[in-house]
């Protein structure tokens, strides 16, 4: 039985993916703590701080397959934390009393938070793996629509146009921001704990540091500068780093919303039979991967939130703080990975209609190049007056007093200045998206060759 959309035998590829569930799972998680047990064995081996013997015999039992999950999960339901459990069975485990030795100088938060470290380092290897699919399906998109007119909006409101290219580039330049993130996030967030009770290592005294060097070596982590117990900002950034990700999928998601309206149809998310069907009306088609994009991004801003309140931590261990995170941080990525997912498929296999763009630009039949007129006639007339003209004939215009283009020629202080001819050329869409097509080129630049 399940509860969760995450883990719905439903909704479970919906809302989330199956590598990423994979991360957090239980069996996942009791190898980490495995995995840091066997690794801390192996240093201390080595260093001579434990037997070597002990050493082999704890290694050689650090496999979660060979470990009780129910007698896990009630030991923990006891003691109150998994760790104690893990390392209580695998002491069980080796023979002749050399499992006395795993464990040696640790304690609870040193393995919980280094597996928690070691999820987070694998989810961001899904997590890149996704935003890189992505960007190089808006690079196509940026480069194939480079100078394809569209209407650019503002306040909902058709404004100067832009292409559809240069939508797709400002949404790749964020993408490639998030990865450059990422590359910054990792040496400060994928970093090990082992520091013992207070976390100044005096179980292990002068050989403390040394042992944790040589554990985070083992792990491929960094080593901390002083412990981090109740000094909860790594994780808190790596939750933060989702949620301007997320965020972004979110602009995703409501601009394809928007410009899949029937009034609009500009683009279409990807089709396949019955997708986006609705119960009643036959003729709908949904937006239904952004809709879920919206439904996982809003849930990650408020464990992002919660991530927040778990800073909040007394002294040098804590009292509840900590153990928002082992909710929040889970749900985070996994709905993440759920939002990258429908995002991905919606710019992999997205439907653009340049001649509905056209169409679009065409529906005011010129008043979007209001600016384009302004500005050519502010050198003859000055820049207020020429808005002023331009803005008094856009009323007469929406009311039904004639064309734009036949208003605009037949106006006295405007004929002395521009033939019909050029205004003609101001009022075509195409010959007023700016810089759209180089900025489009700037963005691209950035891509990986």
């Amino acid at each position: 039985m399940t509860a969760s959309m995450i883990d719905s035998q439903v909704f479970r590829h919906i809302f989330s993916t199956e590598p990423m569930r994979q991360v957090f799972s239980d069996e996942a998680r009791v190898q980490y703590y495995l995995d840091i047990e066997a690794a801390l064995a192996k240093v201390q081996g080595r260093m001579g701080i434990i037997p070597a013997e002990a050493a082999e015999e704890i290694i050689a039992h650090c496999h979660a397959e060979q470990f009780d999950m129910q007698k896990l999960k009630t030991a923990t339901e006891r003691i109150g934390y998994p760790v104690l459990p893990v390392v209580q069975q695998l002491v069980g485990l080796c023979r002749d009393g050399l499992g006395e030795w795993c464990h040696w100088g640790a304690t609870t938060q040193d393995i919980t938070d280094t597996a928690t470290v070691m999820q987070i380092r694998a989810a961001l290897d899904l997590i890149e793996a996704d935003l890189k699919a992505i960007s190089t399906a808006l690079a196509g998109l940026a480069k194939q629509y480079r100078d394809t007119p569209m209407a650019g909006r503002s306040n909902l409101q058709q404004a100067t146009p832009i292409t559809f290219g240069y939508k797709c580039a400002v949404l790749l330049a964020g993408f490639q921001r998030h990865l450059e993130r990422l590359r910054e996030l990792r040496p400060r967030v994928l970093v090990g704990e082992f520091s013992g009770a207070t976390g100044t290592l005096a179980s292990l005294g002068a050989e403390g540091l040394a042992v944790q060097e040589a554990l985070m070596a083992e792990l491929g982590l960094g080593q901390p500068e002083i412990a981090w117990h109740t000094m909860r900002d790594r994780i808190a950034e790596a939750g933060c780093f989702l949620g301007l990700v997320t965020g972004t999928l979110g602009k995703i998601s409501m601009d394809v919303k928007l410009m899949m309206q029937t009034e609009v149809e500009e683009v279409y998310e990807p089709f396949h039979e019955g997708r986006g069907s609705s119960s009643t009306m036959p003729q709908k088609r949904n937006p239904i991967a952004s809709n879920y994009i919206h439904a996982c991004i809003s849930m990650v801003r408020q464990h992002v939130a919660a991530l927040l309140d778990a800073m909040v931590e007394d002294h040098e261990r804590s009292t509840g703080p900590w153990e928002i995170e082992w909710i929040a941080v889970p749900e985070i990525f996994c709905l993440t990975a759920g939002a990258l997912k429908h995002a991905r498929n919606i710019v992999e296999g997205l439907q653009v209609d340049p001649v509905r763009m056209r169409a679009n630009l065409d529906l005011t039949k010129g008043l979007t190049q209001s600016e384009a007129v302004m500005m050519g006639l502010g050198p003859a007339l000055g820049r207020q007056l020429a808005h002023d003209l331009v803005y008094d004939i856009c009323r007469e215009v929406i009311a039904g007093k004639g064309t734009f283009l036949d208003l605009l020629a037949g106006h006295p202080q405007i004929a002395p200045h521009l033939t019909r001819e050029q205004l003609a050329g101001f009022l075509d869409p195409a010959n007023y998206v700016g810089l759209s097509g180089e900025m489009v080129d700037r963005v691209l630049a950035r891509e990986p060759k």
